[in-house]
């Protein structure tokens, strides 16, 4: 059904991969609607209690093309995809099940913020976790401000997002981004550990608990991903993003004027 994405439902519980290895699981156009179009569609399905998040290949998500970006791609920063994001991620929010990321390699950009969004991260030891949309002059989405916001505090979701500092799995436990951080390969056996433990417990009662607090941020939510459509575009026209799009391809360092 999905060419960019496998779902492989087992039971109680659903695994949703990303399956664009060859690309780094980039997330391009095609998955981000096809990922919106799965976790609306998972919403109906009353047999599942857990969903599991992860990505095939080398890495979990190394975020948006930003080749394709530099090479005037304009369909993966537009109205349309934007739109699509805010489904995505509305959709993701408002399962009723418990999520549960798991993260090997990098976890960058969209791919980052999609990773925040699961109630559980556990993230390996040498994982690169990074909201990097900084060095080529854009802002976070995909809900990135919310779920910053909601992990470390506006102040310091606010810091991080300005330094686009890339962390491992060590150091993102300790600032509260992720929830586990684990040896390298094994975070699809902790992941199974932690999801025996949610299997084994009156799950209703805690994904009633979820939509409850769910319930009370959405709004700010929908919000937040408006915010960042609106922003996002603005930030795409500027020369700042231009010379980061350059640096980045040049592999030198940006030389940003504040334009």
């Amino acid at each position: 059904m999905y060419e960019t994405i496998r779902v492989e439902k087992l039971e109680r519980k659903v695994i949703v991969s990303l399956n664009r290895p060859d690309a780094v699981n980039a997330m391009n156009p095609q998955m981000i609607e096809e990922l919106a179009h799965c976790f609306e569609n998972l919403k109906e399905d009353t047999t599942l209690q857990l969903l599991v998040l992860r990505g095939e290949g080398r890495v979990f998500s190394a975020g948006g093309d930003i080749r394709a970006m530099a090479g005037g791609n304009e369909e993966l920063i537009s109205p349309d995809i934007m739109n699509t994001v805010k489904r995505l991620v509305l959709a993701f929010y408002d399962l009723p099940m418990i999520t549960v990321g798991v993260v090997h390699g990098a976890a960058a950009g969209l791919g980052y913020s999609l990773a925040l969004s699961c109630d559980i991260v556990i993230a390996e030891q040498s994982s690169k976790l990074a909201m990097n949309f900084i060095g080529i002059g854009l802002i976070p989405d995909g809900g990135g401000h919310f779920f910053m916001k909601q992990r470390v505090g506006p102040v310091k979701a606010k810091q991080m997002i300005w330094q686009g500092e890339m962390l491992n799995g060590e150091q993102a436990l300790a600032l509260g981004l992720i929830d586990y951080n684990v040896e390298d390969g094994t975070a699809d056996a902790a992941a199974d550990q932690v999801i025996g433990k949610f299997l084994g417990a009156p799950i209703l009662a805690m994904i009633a608990s979820k939509k409850i607090l769910h319930d009370a941020t959405r709004a700010e939510l929908e919000q937040v991903l408006d915010a960042e459509a609106a922003g996002q575009m603005r930030m795409r026209q500027t020369k700042d993003h231009e010379e980061g799009l350059r640096a980045f391809l040049g592999k030198r360092a940006p030389h940003f004027l504040g334009n």
